[in-house]
């Protein structure tokens, strides 16, 4: 069954500071940038294709005031942007930095929208949940049937 997204964010395994949410793509690109692994060429790249995307989408109002939100792209809209957010993820991958391509429906409270992006409200403190008890398939469905482990 395939099912369709409104929005998709590729996003790393830190937590930004500020947002206590998954930082960005560009926040990784340019953390690598900074750290000065990067060869040359590839940092060329990076800014080419970071100057691309300040040059083709709006900057959101909430980004530029550097408030305590995180951004999406919409989906529908997205196929442009995602080809040229490749070279981005291939670099992460070269030097060793994770990233996730999260797509949800529920990106949290909007607080900006463009044709190509949400913006949304961060900021929350991590609400960490109880390790579930072990379990197998088996021991769970003999629990749900009302019998006892049977081999």
């Amino acid at each position: 069954m395939k099912m369709n997204f409104k929005y998709v964010r590729v996003q790393g395994t830190e937590l930004a500071m500020n947002t206590k949410y998954a930082t960005g793509i560009f926040s990784m690109g340019w953390k690598l940038v900074r750290s000065g692994v990067m060869e040359q060429e590839d940092i060329d790249l990076f800014m080419e294709i970071d100057k691309w995307f300040s040059e083709e989408l709006p900057y959101p109002p909430q980004c530029m005031r550097r408030e305590n939100v995180v951004c999406f792209f919409k989906t529908e809209n997205t196929e442009l942007m995602m080809k040229m957010l490749r070279p981005v993820m291939w670099l992460l991958d070269k030097y060793g930095t994770p990233f996730f391509v999260v797509h949800t429906n529920t990106p949290g409270e909007i607080v900006y929208e463009d044709d190509f992006q949400v913006v949304v409200k961060a900021g929350f403190e991590p609400v960490y949940a109880e390790m579930q008890p072990s379990w197998t398939p088996e021991e769970e469905l003999a629990k749900l049937s009302g019998g006892e482990d049977k081999p």
